[in-house]
């Protein structure tokens, strides 16, 4: 892969507004989920609010986020016009009032409501799935980006039923009379959640993203380790969540075998390509080089008790311990670091690009903030790691709690960074991106956009 692809079409993407906004969105949601999560440690929460937790941290943060990325970037970087805009403004509306619904439900033990408001989130991930696949089916070939997000959003199809059938079956037994069990869909639907639509959907852009932001190539034993990953990983996840599904050992430790090979074989490439860079480094480039390691590790410390039991309800995310080294050190550091390239380059060609070579502009690296990026990088990485030594070893809830606190603490400075590149640079306020033409405030469209865009 060339390290600066040249079918990058900016002027394919979508007006601003939309993918900012399930950024910001995203954002919003990440905080209240380690917010709860700071409120379960302390048994401060009713219900079901650890379910609640997760969902908000995977469905409302990670899922989103890349909701928004691949309203973005399919169109920039396969130089296809997104089928629907208006789609793609209506999944986010489905997806966040009906996760607020499903997570109020079940933090207030009221589960009749999951229903209603698990069918609305289905109906939002459905047209996200609707609109990237109709925007891709009018590319010829397809690389290696866009084949994984093609596999991502068919894992998000599919996850999305069996989540909301879980969601029915609380109050609505479906599967007492089945040879399956809760336990059984519970294990197919979180492996096609964290390891089907996420992690398929990080390796994709990083393939794209590793290579083009250190201007380096694939090469050498790359090219032996991407096969291994593009093949065994997409292969993998499916044995995986069909031997969990069906309590099929040997099945589901293939699958597992396959999922713990690509995961360090891509941790390898991404190295590899850290290592190679040939660009000043940035809090994408640091944020990414945590993440490498991360996920090696998960790979590794995961990989025994994936061996001995990967159908066991305790290994559903690898070992026992390893849920905040996959979720925060490996997704989490991926999905913060790109993020500090995305929302600045998406503002800085609304508002600088056409300036270029008639006034002074600023580069994309300028828009946010070195210091709050720097102090940020440091509460994630100290909280990330005290979440994750307090799970292998059992530490005392104060240390789990400052981790927590330490990551929380990363999280709003994180927030601010960002909010502050929009604040300052960005040619539509706040209120415009969050809430499109309801904005009272709002005021003349800047050329190129059209309010019926949104």
């Amino acid at each position: 892969m060339a390290a600066i692809p040249g079918n990058i079409e900016t002027n394919q993407q979508p007006p601003m507004t939309i993918p900012l906004r399930h950024f910001i969105v995203g954002l919003g949601f990440l905080f209240v989920g380690v917010l709860l999560g700071l409120g379960i440690a302390a048994d401060a929460v009713p219900g079901f609010g650890t379910l609640a937790h997760v969902h908000l941290l995977l469905a409302g943060w990670i899922c989103i986020t890349i909701m928004g990325a691949m309203t973005q970037f399919v169109p920039v970087w396969s130089g296809a016009t997104l089928h629907s805009q208006r789609l793609a403004s209506a999944q986010l509306t489905l997806v966040v009032v009906g996760l607020l619904g499903f997570a109020t439900g079940l933090v207030v033990d009221s589960l009749v409501w999951l229903i209603p408001f698990g069918a609305l989130m289905l109906a939002g991930f459905w047209t996200f799935v609707y609109n990237i696949t109709r925007t891709m089916a009018s590319l010829d070939s397809y690389d290696v980006t866009e084949r994984h997000f093609l596999l991502s959003v068919g894992f998000f199809a599919v996850l999305t039923v069996l989540g909301f059938l879980l969601a029915v079956d609380f109050t609505h037994p479906l599967f007492a009379d089945l040879s399956v069990n809760r336990v059984n869909v519970v294990g197919m639907h979180a492996t096609l959640a964290v390891f089907g639509a996420v992690l398929t959907t990080v390796y994709g852009a990083l393939y794209q993203l590793a290579t083009m932001f250190t201007q380096t190539e694939l090469h050498g034993i790359d090219d032996y380790l991407r096969p291994v990953e593009e093949l065994g990983h997409p292969v993998g996840v499916v044995l995986l969540a069909v031997g969990r599904f069906l309590d099929a050992m040997l099945v589901a430790r293939l699958g597992a075998v396959l999922v713990v090979a690509a995961a360090l074989a891509f941790s390898a490439i991404l190295g590899r390509k850290l290592y190679e860079m040939q660009v000043n480094w940035t809090p994408m480039h640091t944020r990414y080089a945590v993440a490498a390691p991360g996920l090696a590790a998960w790979a590794l410390v995961s990989a025994p008790a994936w061996l001995r039991a990967p159908t066991a309800p305790e290994n559903l995310l690898g070992a026992p311990g390893t849920v905040h080294l996959l979720v925060l050190g490996a997704i989490g550091f991926v999905v913060v670091g790109t993020l500090y390239h995305i929302i600045p380059f998406i503002i800085w060609v609304h508002r600088y690009s056409d300036l270029l070579g008639l006034e002074d502009v600023p580069m994309i690296d300028d828009l946010y903030d070195d210091r709050l990026a720097a102090a940020d990088a440091t509460l994630l990485a100290s909280g990330t790691i005290l979440l994750v030594l307090s799970e292998w070893f059992g530490l005392s809830s104060t240390i789990q709690g400052t981790g927590g606190v330490l990551v929380s603490l990363g999280i709003v400075v994180f927030g601010t960074n960002m909010l502050l590149v929009v604040r300052d640079h960005s040619p539509h306020s706040l209120g415009r991106i969050l809430l499109g033409s309801l904005d009272p405030r709002r005021t003349a469209t800047p050329a190129g956009e059209s309010p019926t865009k949104e």
